[in-house]
C-alpha cells in the first residue's frame, strides 16, 4: 500500500465503523437538500419583503427555539434512545420541508407562512442537534476514530454547503422556490432509510429518578466550574453573536453590492462552503486533538480578517476568495471547538454539554441575525460585515489570553487517555522508580 492510499484511508477512517458509514451517506444527501431550502427561503423573503429587518427576523425565528429548548433536548440526549429520538426528528422535519413546498407551489405563500413553518423546524432542530451531535459516539466502534468522525460530519455539511447553494440558484431560476423545498423533503428519506437500516447495540441509559431540570443544572454547573468547557463554549457564543451571522446578510450583499441574482448568491454562499469543506478535510486528516486549541484561535482569526476584507470588496472574485477564507476560518474554528468537547467530556454529561454547544454555536445565532439585520438596516452591510470581523479579532485576543489555564486543565485528561503518550510514558517510568525506590 502507497502512502498516498494510507493518507486517504486515514483520512477517511472513521468509516470502517458500519453504522456511521450508513449514517455519513444518508446524512450527506439531506444535508444539500437543507442548504438547497436554506438559500431559497432566505431568497424568497427577501423578493416578498424587499426587507433586510425581516430576512434577519425569519432567520431569528428559526434559530430561536434552539436557544430555548435546546437545554431539555440535552437531558433527553443522556437519557432516552439517541437512535429513535434521531428518526422522529428527521421524520418532522420532512414533514415540514413539504408543508413549505405545499403553500408555495400552490401559489398561496405569505410572509407569516415562512415565519411559522421556520419556528417549527428550529423547534424540531432543537431537539435534533444534540442528540446528533451526541449519537457520533455511539456510531463509531473505535473511540479514536471519534476526532476524524466528527470533523467528517463537518466536511459532510460543508460539501452540501459547497452544492447545495449553486443547486438552488439553478433551480430558483429555472423552475423558482417551491421545487427547492419539494426536494429538500425528498432528501429527508435518504437519512431516515440509514438509521432504520443501522445495526445499533442498545445503549446502557441510566434510569434517572431526579427531576429534569435537576439534571439540566448539574450539566450547566459541571461546564460552569471546568474551564476548557467554559472557555471554548463562551468564546463559540459571542463569535456566533456578532461574527457568524454575516451568512444572513448575503443576500443583500449579492443583490444590492454585486448587483446579481440568486446564481450570484449561489456563487457566493458556495465560495463559503468550499472554504469551509476545506478546514473540515485538514482537521480529518489530523492524527488526534493535540494542538487544536492553537488552530482554534488562528482559525478565528483568519475567520475575522476575511469579514474585515469582504466588507470592502465590490469585485465578484475577490469576494468569492475571501468568503473562501471565512468559510475556512469558522468552519475550523468550530469543528476544532467540538473535537475537544468531545474528547474532554464525562460520557454521563455528553448530551447536555453538547447541547450547550449547539446554544453556542446555533442557539445565539438567532440573535445575531436580528442583530445583522438591524444594524445593516440603519448602517448598511458593509458595516455590519466590518464590525463582524474586528468582533471577531478581539474573541481570539481574548481566548488567547485563557491558553495557559485551559491548557493546564486539558493536559491530565490528554495524559490519561494517552493523547499524550510520551508525557504518559514519563509519569508511568517516574512511578515505576518510586516503587523501586520503596521497595529498597
Amino acid at each position: 500500500m502507497n502512502s498516498r492510499t494510507k493518507r486517504f484511508r486515514h483520512l477517511f477512517r472513521a468509516l470502517s465503523s458500519g453504522n456511521y458509514r450508513l449514517f455519513f451517506f444518508g446524512q450527506g444527501i439531506s444535508l444539500v437538500g437543507t442548504w438547497i431550502q436554506g438559500v431559497a427561503q432566505a431568497w424568497l423573503v427577501y423578493k416578498m419583503t424587499n426587507s433586510v429587518f425581516l430576512l434577519g427576523l425569519v432567520g431569528f425565528l428559526g434559530q430561536i427555539m434552539v436557544f430555548v429548548f435546546g437545554p431539555i433536548a440535552g437531558v433527553i440526549a443522556d437519557r432516552m434512545n439517541r437512535h429513535r429520538v434521531l428518526v422522529i426528528t428527521q421524520t418532522a422535519a420532512l414533514l415540514q420541508a413539504f408543508a413549505l413546498a405545499f403553500v408555495v407551489l400552490t401559489h398561496t405563500v405569505q410572509v407569516w407562512h415562512i415565519m411559522v413553518l421556520s419556528v417549527l423546524l428550529g423547534l424540531i432542530n432543537s431537539f435534533d442537534m444534540p442528540v446528533r451531535q451526541s449519537f457520533v459516539v455511539d456510531m463509531v466502534e473505535k473511540k479514536e476514530d471519534m476526532g476524524n468522525a466528527i470533523a467528517l460530519n463537518s466536511s459532510l455539511v460543508n460539501s452540501a454547503r459547497l452544492i447545495g447553494p449553486s443547486i438552488a440558484g439553478v433551480l430558483i431560476a429555472a423552475f423558482g422556490e417551491g421545487i427547492c423545498f419539494f426536494l429538500n423533503g425528498v432528501s429527508y428519506i435518504a437519512v431516515i432509510a440509514s438509521l432504520i437500516m443501522m445495526k445499533m447495540t442498545p445503549r446502557m441509559v441510566h434510569t434517572h429518578k431526579s427531576h429534569v431540570f435537576r439534571d439540566l443544572k448539574e450539566g450547566i454547573h459541571y461546564v460552569a466550574h471546568f474551564p476548557p468547557i467554559k472557555y471554548i463554549l463562551l468564546m463559540l457564543a459571542s463569535i456566533s453573536l456578532i461574527a457568524a451571522p454575516y451568512m444572513v446578510l448575503m443576500p443583500v450583499y449579492a443583490r444590492d453590492i454585486m448587483k446579481g441574482g440568486p446564481q450570484t448568491l449561489g456563487w457566493l454562499m458556495s465560495s463559503a462552503g468550499c472554504g469551509a469543506l476545506l478546514g473540515a478535510l485538514y482537521l480529518a486528516s489530523r492524527k488526534n486533538v493535540v494542538g487544536l486549541l492553537r488552530m482554534i484561535v488562528t482559525a478565528t482569526l483568519v475567520f475575522g480578517f476575511s469579514l474585515m476584507a469582504l466588507s470592502f470588496m465590490s469585485d465578484l472574485r475577490l469576494s468569492c476568495f475571501f468568503l473562501l477564507l471565512t468559510g475556512f476560518g469558522m468552519v475550523t474554528n468550530m469543528a476544532s471547538s467540538n473535537t475537544i468537547l468531545q474528547t474532554i467530556v464525562d460520557e454521563d454529561k455528553r448530551g447536555r454539554v453538547m447541547s450547550l454547544f449547539t446554544i453556542a454555536f446555533l442557539g445565539m445565532a438567532p440573535f445575531g441575525s436580528l442583530y445583522a439585520g438591524s444594524f445593516a438596516h440603519v448602517f448598511g452591510v458593509r458595516a455590519a460585515i466590518l464590525l463582524s470581523g474586528i468582533c471577531c479579532v478581539l474573541i481570539a485576543a481574548v481566548f488567547y489570553s485563557r491558553l495557559a489555564e485551559i491548557r493546564a486543565h486539558i493536559r491530565p485528561i490528554y495524559v490519561r487517555m494517552g493523547i499524550i503518550p510520551e508525557v504518559a510514558k514519563a509519569i508511568d517510568m517516574v512511578a515505576d522508580i518510586e516503587v523501586i525506590a520503596d521497595k529498597e
